[in-house]
C-alpha cells in the first residue's frame, strides 16, 4: 500500500513538473519573441543632441526629454520590438525632429542636453492600459535616470540651475525625474516644463519636488498644460486625472481667458484641469491610432505657444538668480 501511494506521489509530481516546465517553455517563448534593444551608454557622445549657447552670465541648463516617434517594428530574426533603438541611426534621426526644433527655442537659456532614450513606441500608448505603459516604461525610464545622472556630473558647470522639460512620453519622465529627484538637485531647478502629459493627485502626493506654478516667475515649480476643443475631448491616458493646469499665455490658473495670434483663445478649465482652446482647428495634426489629436490638440502642445515658452524660460531664469541674489 505504501509503495503504491508512493507511485502515485511521485507520479502527480511528474506530472505538476512537467506542466510547469511546459507553461514556462511558453514564457519563455513569449519573452524570445519580443526584442529590447541595448541599452545606450551616456558616456558616449553620440547618445545625446547637444547644442552649446551658454554665453550669458545668468544662463539655465535645459534638459529635453522627447516624446514617442517609433511605431512597434520587428527585427531580422522576427522578433517585434516595444522600444526606439538608440543604436539605429533612423531613430536617432526622428527623435531629432522634434529635439532640434526644441533646442531652437528652449536652447537660447543656455546649453541644451537632450538623449536619445529607449522610449515606448505609440502602440504601447494606444493600448490605453496603464499597467501595459507602466510595464513597457520601466525600460525606458531607466534610461531617462541614467542620462540624468550623467547630465549632473558632466555638465561644465554642476553648480549651474537647470530646467527639466519634456513632452507627451518625454513629459511623464520628467514627473517620475521629479519624484526620484534628490533635494541638493532640486534646489537648482528653474522649473519643470510637463507638456502635454498629465500630473496626477499621486504624483503631488509622491514628492515635494512637484509644486503646481502659480504665474510667470515663480521657480521651482511645475508647468503642465493638455489642451482640448472641449472637456469632452480629454484623454484620460495622457491627460487624466490631473492636478494641475497654468494657461501659457497668461500664465494663470483660473479660468480667464487670454487671446493668442489674434484669433485663438485658451482659457484653463478649473475643474478638469485642461486648457480649453478655441478658434484653432489643430487641422496641421493627423489623428493617431483614433486616440490623440481627435479633439484634442495633443501633437501641438510644444508648438502652439512656442513664443509664450520662450519668453517663459528666460522670466524664470532671471527670477531664479534674483531669487539667489546673484
Amino acid at each position: 500500500m505504501i509503495n503504491k501511494r508512493l507511485k502515485y506521489c511521485i507520479g502527480v509530481f511528474l506530472l505538476l513538473w512537467l506542466t510547469a516546465c511546459g507553461s514556462n517553455d511558453r514564457g519563455a517563448g513569449t519573452d524570445a519573441a519580443t526584442y529590447i534593444p541595448e541599452a545606450p551608454d551616456y558616456a558616449d557622445a553620440t547618445m545625446w543632441y547637444i547644442r552649446e549657447n551658454s554665453t550669458a552670465d545668468r544662463s539655465a541648463d535645459v534638459f529635453y526629454l522627447v516624446s514617442t516617434w517609433e511605431t512597434d517594428w520587428t527585427t531580422e530574426d522576427g522578433r517585434v520590438c516595444h522600444y526606439a533603438d538608440v543604436h539605429n541611426a533612423t531613430h536617432r534621426a526622428n527623435m531629432d525632429k522634434e529635439i532640434s526644433r526644441i533646442a531652437g527655442y528652449m536652447g537660447e537659456a543656455g546649453d541644451f542636453y537632450s538623449p536619445y532614450y529607449r522610449h515606448i513606441t505609440i502602440e504601447g500608448w494606444a493600448t490605453l492600459n496603464e499597467d501595459t505603459i507602466s510595464n513597457r516604461f520601466r525600460t525606458a525610464f531607466s534610461d531617462v535616470q541614467a542620462a540624468f545622472d550623467t547630465f549632473l556630473r558632466q555638465r561644465p558647470d554642476p553648480d549651474r540651475p537647470f530646467v527639466l522639460a519634456g513632452f507627451s512620453q518625454g513629459g511623464k519622465t520628467v514627473v517620475e525625474l521629479l519624484k526620484t529627484m534628490p533635494a541638493d538637485v532640486a534646489r537648482r531647478l528653474v522649473a519643470a516644463y510637463v507638456l502635454g502629459y498629465k500630473v496626477t493627485p499621486a504624483d503631488t502626493l509622491a514628492t515635494e519636488n512637484i509644486r503646481p506654478a502659480r504665474g510667470a516667475t515663480d521657480t521651482g515649480v511645475t508647468i503642465c498644460y493638455n489642451s482640448v476643443s472641449d472637456v469632452r475631448y480629454i484623454q484620460p491616458v495622457v491627460a487624466a486625472p490631473c492636478a494641475m493646469c497654468i494657461n501659457p499665455v497668461n500664465w494663470r490658473t483660473d479660468a480667464t481667458p487670454a487671446t493668442l495670434h489674434d484669433t485663438i483663445t485658451v482659457s484653463v478649465s478649473p475643474q478638469h484641469h485642461v486648457l480649453v482652446v478655441k478658434g484653432y482647428s489643430g487641422s496641421e495634426y493627423q489623428p493617431i491610432l483614433g486616440f490623440l489629436n481627435v479633439g484634442d490638440f495633443h501633437s501641438a502642445e510644444p508648438w502652439l505657444y512656442e513664443e509664450c515658452l520662450r519668453e517663459n524660460i528666460r522670466a524664470r531664469v532671471e527670477a531664479y538668480y534674483d531669487k539667489e541674489g546673484r
